[in-house]
This record gives structure tokens, sequence and C-alpha cells, in this order.
């Protein structure tokens, strides 16, 4: 495979990512009273964030880019998904959301996806 096979293929995977991503959106947003939970994961981090659409606010956001991280070597892994979801959850608890909406972004629900959301489930949110 050359480079130029290999760059469109990347392409190729982020675009399909955006639509499935697109196709997600316009049937799921976030209200007031069931915000949307949003994922993003890149090759070395994970972020979420609580999103209520109607104002388009973010109401909380956790991710493996904060301090409480920093001693971590490698940050990209289920194991910090786990603890970015629960650190999301107690925030979003404090601020008084139990009820979520879950956006995957176009990901699969399988490996750090579904940690953050299960570790999130554990800590009280409620999908």
């Amino acid at each position: 495979m050359g480079r130029n096979q290999e760059e469109m293929l990347a392409t190729d995977k982020v675009t399909g990512r955006q639509r499935r991503h697109a196709r997600i959106r316009r049937k799921i947003s976030g209200t007031a009273q069931r915000p949307r939970l949003s994922v993003y994961r890149s090759l070395n981090q994970i972020y979420a964030q609580i999103i209520d659409d109607t104002n388009g606010v973010t109401i909380v956001a956790a991710s493996s880019v904060e301090d409480t991280f920093k001693g971590i070597k490698c940050r990209g892994n289920i194991p910090t998904a786990k603890d970015v979801g629960s650190l999301i959850a107690g925030r979003a608890i404090e601020k008084g959301i139990k009820q979520i909406v879950f956006d995957r972004s176009g990901y699969l629900y399988h490996g750090r996806v579904q940690a953050l959301a299960d570790a999130a489930r554990e800590a009280g949110l409620e999908f």
C-alpha cells in the first residue's frame, strides 16, 4: 500500500466517523433536564463533556489531560477512560444532573467508550 493510499484510508476513516456522528446527532439532543454526554477519543487522550444543546452550553467537562492524570504515562487506555467516566459523573451529580443522553460521537460502543459509559453509570448517572 502506497503513501497516498494510506492517507486516503485515514481520511475515509475520519469522514466515516463524522458521518456517523452527524446521523446520531440528528436523532439525539441534550436538554436542560436531560443533557447530552458527548465523548471524544483521540489516540492518546479521552474527553467527555455534558452539554445542554438548547442553550448551547457545556455544563461539565472532564478529560485525561487534566492535572489529576499527570502522573500516568499512558492516558489513552481503558483504566484512564474509567477514571474520566467516574470523574465526570461525580461533577455532574454535584451540579444536580442525574439523567443524561449518551452520545458516542460515531465511535463503536466498545473499549474506551464503553468503559467511560459504564464507569459513569456506576458512579450514579442514568442513561
